[in-house]
């Protein structure tokens, strides 16, 4: 059998294969309330055969959403609302994930087909973002500085929002510190200009990071996975580079990380990224090897040969999968089929197996 389809332990939490689905956000929700299209989109990729299910990029705090249509998870009412989509993908035989997120300076922007772009106006149901510094993304509004005193209720906020996905029944968390939201500008040196402890050198800027995986990780059941993606390059010069997310990563594992979801990108319009099939895997290579902690490998995979090398090479533990599960939600059946692994289908779609 293809090593893409051996399941995986993480902590107590029994993976039935090594596709993931990586966290993409819907824009859909009411208050950050999920709503029955989340339902229907995480479950029919439940039913698609994924072995992890991560949830999209769920908000801490409301002024930490993405856009006003994001998820969150600040009060009861949207832990609520979640726990029976993550039973249904339970159900499905798949772990159910949710991943943590605050989007700092990048908070508050029109959703994709909103017919606008940048940041959404007060007036029209946006708010003021906040940041490690005043100087916000080019051409969204200009972020508040975070004062020091501040930071360690974001910590909590985090840590809170972990407490509920737990009471939504969710199997993994993950800590989002990637793609130019609040934790990655933090860790990176194009947009952290701070003279406090949370600032200066990588250490120092790792360090909010850092408080956050120990608080959720206090905070979470111990018996389960706790994961963090993370920007390995910014991909400009004088930015986060692979050697300093190296260093970063061991860091983390020692923290109790048990997996380091390993994108890039995000931080600045002047990224210059090599796009390409797999073009990120080496970095996941780097870190998987290098700083001793398992890896999710992401970006422009999509043929199942490809994806089972990842894993069969060991660049990564995981392959998480995007854009082309949007197109084909049942693409992990159909991986099997191609690589000849004997996987069980849902008995109502037994019918389209050969």
């Amino acid at each position: 059998m293809s090593q893409l389809f051996e399941p995986l332990e993480l902590r107590d939490v029994h993976l039935r294969n090594r596709v993931m689905v990586s966290p993409m956000c819907q824009y859909s929700a009411t208050d950050g309330v999920p709503q029955d299209w989340h339902l229907v989109h995480l479950g029919g990729l439940a039913r698609g055969g994924a072995g992890l299910v991560m949830a999209e990029a769920t908000a801490v705090l409301p002024e930490g959403r993405i856009s006003p249509r994001d998820t969150g998870l600040w009060d009861d009412a949207q832990a609520q609302a979640w726990a029976p989509i993550a039973a249904f993908v339970r159900s499905q035989g798949a772990v159910a994930g949710i991943q943590l997120a605050h989007a700092g300076n990048k908070a508050g922007t029109w959703w994709p087909w909103a017919g606008a772009q940048g940041s959404v106006p007060p007036a029209e149901g946006g708010w003021g973002t906040v940041g490690p510094s005043g100087v916000g993304y080019p051409g969204l509004a200009a972020p508040r500085a975070l004062a020091t005193d501040e930071l360690a209720g974001v910590v909590e906020a985090f840590a809170t929002a972990a407490r509920r996905a737990d009471a939504a029944g969710f199997d993994v968390v993950e800590v989002h510190a990637a793609h130019g939201y609040l934790l990655h500008q933090f860790l990176s040196p194009l947009a952290n200009d701070r003279t406090d402890r949370y600032g200066g050198d990588l250490l120092g800027r790792s360090r909010l990071l850092q408080e956050v995986v120990v608080a959720v990780r206090a905070a979470w059941p111990a018996q389960r996975p706790l994961l963090v993606r993370i920007s390995a390059t910014d991909w400009v010069e004088g930015g986060l580079t692979i050697d300093d997310t190296v260093t970063v990563a061991g860091w983390l594992r020692d923290l109790g990380v048990d997996l380091v979801d390993v994108s890039s990108a995000g931080i600045s319009p002047e990224q210059q990224i090599p796009v390409a099939p797999g073009y990120q895997v080496p970095l996941a290579r780097r870190i998987r090897h290098e700083a001793g902690v398992r890896t999710a490998a992401v970006g422009l995979i999509t043929q199942p040969a490809h994806a089972a090398a990842i894993v069969a090479e060991g660049s990564a533990d995981l392959v998480a999968l995007g854009r082309v599960l949007l197109r084909d939600p049942q693409w992990p059946l159909r991986a099997a089929h191609e690589l000849g692994a004997d996987v069980s289908w849902p008995p109502q779609l037994r019918r389209g197996r050969w």
